[in-house]
Protein backbone atom coordinates (compact mmCIF):
# COMPACT_ATOMS: atom_id res chain seq x y z
CA UNK A 1 0.00 0.00 0.00
CA UNK A 2 1.37 3.41 -0.96
CA UNK A 3 1.35 6.44 1.30
CA UNK A 4 2.51 8.78 -1.47
CA UNK A 5 1.90 12.43 -0.80
CA UNK A 6 1.39 15.28 -3.28
CA UNK A 7 4.69 16.29 -4.92
CA UNK A 8 7.16 18.73 -3.41
CA UNK A 9 9.26 21.10 -5.50
CA UNK A 10 12.43 21.14 -3.37
CA UNK A 11 14.61 18.75 -1.41
CA UNK A 12 16.66 20.05 1.53
CA UNK A 13 19.48 17.64 2.43
CA UNK A 14 20.63 18.64 5.90
CA UNK A 15 24.26 18.04 6.92
CA UNK A 16 24.78 14.67 5.25
CA UNK A 17 28.51 15.08 5.86
CA UNK A 18 31.21 12.44 6.24
CA UNK A 19 31.54 12.92 10.01
CA UNK A 20 27.91 11.91 10.52
CA UNK A 21 27.54 9.00 8.10
CA UNK A 22 30.96 7.27 8.11
CA UNK A 23 33.39 6.04 10.72
CA UNK A 24 33.16 6.04 14.50
CA UNK A 25 31.02 9.20 14.69
CA UNK A 26 28.34 7.99 12.30
CA UNK A 27 24.71 7.94 13.33
CA UNK A 28 23.22 4.50 14.02
CA UNK A 29 22.19 2.76 10.79
CA UNK A 30 24.10 5.33 8.72
CA UNK A 31 24.06 3.04 5.67
CA UNK A 32 20.23 3.17 5.62
CA UNK A 33 20.27 6.95 5.93
CA UNK A 34 22.80 7.30 3.11
CA UNK A 35 20.71 4.96 0.92
CA UNK A 36 17.47 6.85 1.56
CA UNK A 37 18.99 10.29 1.03
CA UNK A 38 20.69 9.10 -2.18
CA UNK A 39 17.33 7.81 -3.43
CA UNK A 40 15.65 11.13 -2.61
CA UNK A 41 18.42 13.01 -4.42
CA UNK A 42 18.10 10.88 -7.54
CA UNK A 43 14.33 11.23 -7.68
CA UNK A 44 14.39 14.97 -6.91
CA UNK A 45 16.86 15.53 -9.74
CA UNK A 46 14.82 13.39 -12.13
CA UNK A 47 11.66 15.29 -11.18
CA UNK A 48 13.24 18.70 -11.75
CA UNK A 49 12.96 19.78 -8.11
CA UNK A 50 15.33 22.28 -6.56
CA UNK A 51 18.00 20.46 -4.51
CA UNK A 52 19.76 22.22 -1.65
CA UNK A 53 22.59 20.58 0.28
CA UNK A 54 23.06 22.26 3.65
CA UNK A 55 26.61 21.93 4.96
CA UNK A 56 27.25 22.68 8.61
CA UNK A 57 30.34 24.69 9.53
CA UNK A 58 31.31 23.26 12.91
CA UNK A 59 33.55 25.08 15.39
CA UNK A 60 37.33 24.56 15.49
CA UNK A 61 38.13 21.03 16.59
CA UNK A 62 34.65 19.66 15.79
CA UNK A 63 34.14 16.67 13.51
CA UNK A 64 32.57 19.00 10.96
CA UNK A 65 35.12 21.81 11.18
CA UNK A 66 35.30 23.40 7.70
CA UNK A 67 37.80 21.94 5.27
CA UNK A 68 38.39 18.78 7.31
CA UNK A 69 37.49 15.28 6.01
CA UNK A 70 34.45 15.08 8.30
CA UNK A 71 33.05 18.34 6.91
CA UNK A 72 32.89 17.06 3.33
CA UNK A 73 29.47 16.25 1.89
CA UNK A 74 28.81 12.52 1.60
CA UNK A 75 26.80 12.66 -1.64
CA UNK A 76 28.21 14.12 -4.86
CA UNK A 77 26.69 17.47 -5.78
CA UNK A 78 25.50 18.21 -9.32
CA UNK A 79 25.92 21.99 -9.08
CA UNK A 80 23.76 24.00 -11.43
CA UNK A 81 20.66 26.18 -11.50
CA UNK A 82 18.59 23.48 -9.76
CA UNK A 83 21.19 22.18 -7.27
CA UNK A 84 23.42 24.04 -4.86
CA UNK A 85 25.29 23.91 -1.57
CA UNK A 86 24.60 26.36 1.23
CA UNK A 87 27.01 26.48 4.13
CA UNK A 88 25.37 27.25 7.45
CA UNK A 89 26.68 28.54 10.78
CA UNK A 90 23.65 27.52 12.89
CA UNK A 91 21.31 24.54 13.34
CA UNK A 92 18.57 26.29 11.37
CA UNK A 93 19.38 26.23 7.66
CA UNK A 94 17.56 29.55 7.22
CA UNK A 95 19.53 31.44 9.93
CA UNK A 96 22.31 33.55 8.47
CA UNK A 97 22.01 32.00 5.00
CA UNK A 98 20.35 32.73 1.66
CA UNK A 99 18.11 29.63 1.84
CA UNK A 100 14.88 31.62 2.12
CA UNK A 101 15.75 33.85 -0.82
CA UNK A 102 16.78 30.84 -2.92
CA UNK A 103 13.53 28.97 -2.27
CA UNK A 104 11.45 32.07 -2.94
CA UNK A 105 13.38 32.91 -6.11
CA UNK A 106 12.63 29.48 -7.54
CA UNK A 107 8.97 29.62 -6.59
CA UNK A 108 9.21 26.73 -4.13
CA UNK A 109 6.04 26.12 -2.15
CA UNK A 110 6.59 22.62 -0.79
CA UNK A 111 9.76 20.91 0.34
CA UNK A 112 11.03 17.65 1.78
CA UNK A 113 13.66 17.71 4.51
CA UNK A 114 16.09 14.86 5.22
CA UNK A 115 19.47 14.38 6.90
CA UNK A 116 21.01 14.79 10.36
CA UNK A 117 20.60 15.46 13.25
CA UNK A 118 16.87 14.89 13.70
CA UNK A 119 16.33 16.94 16.86
CA UNK A 120 18.76 19.69 15.95
CA UNK A 121 19.43 20.83 12.38
CA UNK A 122 16.66 18.83 10.68
CA UNK A 123 13.99 19.95 13.12
CA UNK A 124 15.22 23.58 13.27
CA UNK A 125 15.20 23.88 9.47
CA UNK A 126 11.80 22.20 9.13
CA UNK A 127 10.34 24.38 11.91
CA UNK A 128 11.42 27.60 10.20
CA UNK A 129 10.10 26.36 6.85
CA UNK A 130 6.73 25.75 8.51
CA UNK A 131 6.81 29.21 10.10
CA UNK A 132 7.44 30.66 6.63
CA UNK A 133 4.32 28.84 5.34
CA UNK A 134 6.08 26.20 3.26
CA UNK A 135 4.48 22.80 3.04
CA UNK A 136 7.00 20.50 4.75
CA UNK A 137 7.32 16.75 4.22
CA UNK A 138 9.60 14.78 6.54
CA UNK A 139 10.29 11.18 5.51
CA UNK A 140 10.73 9.13 8.70
CA UNK A 141 13.42 6.82 7.32
CA UNK A 142 15.54 9.64 5.82
CA UNK A 143 16.65 11.50 8.95
CA UNK A 144 18.70 10.29 11.89
CA UNK A 145 20.59 11.26 15.01
CA UNK A 146 22.74 9.88 17.82
CA UNK A 147 21.65 8.30 21.11
CA UNK A 148 21.31 10.78 23.95
CA UNK A 149 23.76 9.54 26.60
CA UNK A 150 22.66 8.93 30.18
CA UNK A 151 23.13 11.82 32.57
CA UNK A 152 23.25 11.76 36.34
CA UNK A 153 19.96 13.04 37.71
CA UNK A 154 18.45 13.44 34.22
CA UNK A 155 17.81 9.90 33.08
CA UNK A 156 19.01 6.88 31.16
CA UNK A 157 20.28 6.71 27.59
CA UNK A 158 17.63 7.62 25.03
CA UNK A 159 17.95 5.54 21.83
CA UNK A 160 18.47 7.48 18.61
CA UNK A 161 15.28 6.07 17.05
CA UNK A 162 13.24 7.49 19.93
CA UNK A 163 14.97 10.87 19.66
CA UNK A 164 14.19 11.02 15.94
CA UNK A 165 10.53 10.14 16.49
CA UNK A 166 10.16 12.77 19.21
CA UNK A 167 11.77 15.35 16.88
CA UNK A 168 9.08 14.58 14.29
CA UNK A 169 6.30 14.75 16.86
CA UNK A 170 7.55 18.09 18.22
CA UNK A 171 7.01 19.70 14.80
CA UNK A 172 3.28 19.40 15.35
CA UNK A 173 0.51 18.55 12.96
CA UNK A 174 1.56 20.97 10.21
CA UNK A 175 4.54 18.85 9.16
CA UNK A 176 3.69 15.89 6.94
CA UNK A 177 5.63 12.98 8.42
CA UNK A 178 5.60 10.06 5.99
CA UNK A 179 6.88 6.56 6.76
CA UNK A 180 9.26 6.16 3.83
CA UNK A 181 11.43 8.30 1.60
CA UNK A 182 9.88 6.30 -1.26
CA UNK A 183 6.54 7.99 -0.43
CA UNK A 184 7.91 11.42 -1.43
CA UNK A 185 7.33 12.57 -5.00
CA UNK A 186 8.89 15.54 -6.79
CA UNK A 187 8.11 18.13 -9.45
CA UNK A 188 9.83 21.24 -10.74
CA UNK A 189 9.01 24.53 -8.98
CA UNK A 190 6.97 26.95 -11.02
CA UNK A 191 9.59 29.71 -10.90
CA UNK A 192 7.10 32.31 -9.69
CA UNK A 193 8.27 33.90 -6.41
CA UNK A 194 5.87 33.55 -3.52
CA UNK A 195 4.03 36.66 -2.46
Amino acid sequence: MSNRVPPVDALIVVDVQSAFVTGAGAVPDAARLADRTADLLARARAGGALVVHLQNDGPPGAEDEPHTPGWELHHPVEEGPAETVIRKPHDDGFAGTALGELLNGHGVRALAVCGVMSEMCVQATARTALALDYRVVLPHDAHATQDIPPAEGLGDRVPAAVVSRVAEWALGSDAEVVPRAADVTFRAPDGEPRT
